[in-house]
């Protein structure tokens, strides 16, 4: 992993560096796996990625490793559980906003068939391919993600403002937003 071009926030912890070169930008689909990262996006509000990261597996755990039928299903007892569960963030709006994002995930793939058929809609089933040069070109948000998050909320989802929204694309490869000069950008700029 030495010797790489990479995008400049990824630190030198392995962990952060892992998640760049394997993870970061590659375009992502299926249901359980995207819930996993609306969840996690929605956690790391307020935090830095690199904590969520190191508590994912608690999370997996914790959230029945991301089933959304059985969260969707969680009660006030799975809440107390979640709440005292320290491999999580124990912020109980975050927690209940799980829950209900479970249950607002459910009644997309109702309508259709999938969350990822509905998220990658927005895109038109193909990663949005930016060619930034600099950090601070990377937007927080964009026109797109503010449309994706008043269309989220509209169905009841929480946690999901333009911010997270677009943090979630880059993360899935919804956007890829590697610099140019990262060796990650040329490898999947063509998927």
């Amino acid at each position: 992993m030495t010797g790489k071009q990479r995008c400049g926030w990824s630190t030198n912890d392995p962990l952060y560096i892992e998640y760049h070169d394997r993870e970061w930008g590659v375009p992502l689909h299926g249901d359980r796996r995207l819930f996993e990262f609306l969840v996690l996006e929605g956690a790391q509000a307020g935090l830095s990625w690199l904590t969520i990261l190191k508590r994912r597996q608690g999370y997996r755990r914790a959230f029945d490793g991301f089933d959304f039928g059985k969260v969707a299903g969680y009660g006030p007892a799975d809440v107390r559980r979640l709440l005292r569960d320290r491999g999580i963030i124990r912020n109980r709006l975050k927690v209940l906003s799980a829950i209900n994002n479970a249950r607002a995930f459910l009644k997309v793939r109702e309508e259709f068939g999938s969350f990822d058929r509905y998220i990658w809609g927005f895109v038109g089933q193909r990663p949005v391919v930016n060619r930034f040069r600099t950090l601070r070109q990377l937007p927080a948000r964009t026109a797109l993600s503010d449309r994706i998050s008043a269309d989220l909320r509209r169905r009841g989802f929480s946690f999901v403002g333009s911010t997270i929204v677009y943090a979630h694309m880059q993360a899935t490869g919804m956007v890829n937003d590697h610099l140019v000069s990262c060796f990650r950008h040329g490898e999947l700029a063509g998927t």
